[in-house]
């Protein structure tokens, strides 16, 4: 199963545990995570999500040349007019299966493999599709260390505003 690499280093779990507001020290201080159960720095539970910077597919990051339409308050890189792209499917769940903690030196080899699917009929919109994803993120020694279930939902028309 192809996959692309996750190279995780100390000041990336420090700078993900800053940028989600975290301030426990055992993502940041050497000395003090040596003296907690886990004896080292560790990363916050969601930081497997900061994988998609070293995906080379991930849809959302700019591309140099390329347009994009951004996600600040108004739509960058379109045409006047023009709408963003979507694919009209929202992010509904996120799960995190630790077999073990992420460590600063760990090389995390990220696949991923389609999951469940269900339907289900919505109120609003009409039939709901949801579809699961499962990433196995494993280290150098092709242990796995987490597996990440996501799952989206796609809504057959769009909500009708009241």
């Amino acid at each position: 199963m192809a996959g692309y690499k996750f190279p995780v280093e100390a000041s990336h779990i420090m700078m993900f545990a800053r940028a989600v507001g975290d301030p426990n020290r055992i993502y940041h201080d050497a000395d003090y995570a040596k003296e907690t159960e886990p004896g080292g720095i560790i990363a916050p539970p969601t930081f497997p999500r900061a994988c998609a910077q070293f995906d080379p597919d991930y849809p959302l990051r700019p591309r140099i040349g390329q347009r994009w339409f951004g996600s600040g308050k108004e739509p960058s890189g379109l045409a006047e007019g023009e709408d963003p792209p979507s694919s009209g499917m929202l992010h509904a769940e996120q799960h995190f299966e630790y077999h073990r903690q992420v460590r600063p030196g760990d090389t995390l080899t990220v696949t991923n493999r389609p999951g469940k699917t269900w339907e289900k009929e919505g109120r609003r919109s009409g039939k709901l599709r949801f579809t699961e994803s499962i990433d196995e993120y494993r280290d150098q020694n092709g242990e796995l260390v987490i597996t990440a279930r996501s799952v989206g939902v796609q809504t057959e028309r769009p909500v009708e505003q009241k």
